[in-house]
């Protein structure tokens, strides 16, 4: 088994692992994922320093988010990192429109060991970059086509200056993580969760390009997220 295959089942194995939460209604679990990544939102937002100065700067300008309130990360030589989260978009006006739900996950290799729960954010600096992750939804940096750097201690463990990328990703973690670096994260959506949350046909495209889809349950996110350019 090559290392491609076992980076590909431990990573089957997260999301095996992830859907047997017990029985709690799927669309209570997406409800609950949109209030908790309103609080990783405060949460940066409130935070000093670095990179949430840069977070708060940033924001207001963003075409997209995509917010994942609980990224777990564990391996011993192997590793891989998983979390469910929400993408959301601007819409023609510049006000915040529905979210979308989706999966960051990844998986790495060298010496590494440990576990490490990550709120990570993905500012998404383009319309083009938001579309790009939508309709081509692969691995950042590499099948996208898109620029990303990461600031903060998270899904690469990396600083940068660099910030004319399509996409900067702002994470803050909990625990010890030593070695090791993720090769690539993938985004995939959730239509499973989209449909619980706001019914048939709910697919990326129909709720944030369409706006076909909305709900009450997103307000306090958009709130947070706050108005274009404040």
């Amino acid at each position: 088994m090559n290392r491609i295959r076992v980076v590909n089942l431990l990573l089957i194995t997260l999301l095996v692992a992830a859907g047997c939460t017990g029985s709690v209604p799927l669309e209570n679990k997406a409800a609950d994922l949109v209030e908790r990544s309103r609080w990783t939102v405060e949460t940066f937002r409130q935070k000093d320093g670095e990179p949430f100065e840069t977070f708060r700067r940033m924001l207001p300008e963003a075409q997209g988010a995509a917010i994942f309130p609980g990224t777990v990360k564990a391996g011993f030589v192997l590793g891989a990192e998983y979390g469910n989260g929400v993408l959301i978009a601007r819409r023609p006006s510049g006000d915040w429109g529905a979210p979308a739900f989706y999966t960051l996950g990844g998986g790495s290799f060298g010496l590494q060991a440990g576990g490490q729960v990550s709120e990570v954010v993905l500012l998404m600096r383009s319309q083009e970059a938001v579309q790009a992750v939508v309709k081509h939804q692969g691995k950042l940096g590499a099948d996208l086509e898109l620029t990303v750097v990461t600031l903060g201690g998270g899904i690469e463990g990396a600083t940068t200056t660099n910030l004319g990328a399509d996409i900067v990703v702002f994470s803050q973690a909990a625990g010890l993580f030593a070695g090791g670096s993720l090769e690539g994260s993938v985004l995939a959506k959730r239509n499973d969760y989209n449909a619980a949350f706001y019914g048939a046909g709910a697919t990326p495209e129909a709720i944030l390009f369409e706006g076909r889809f909305n709900s009450p349950k997103a307000e306090t996110l958009r709130a947070a997220l706050g108005k274009p350019g404040g």
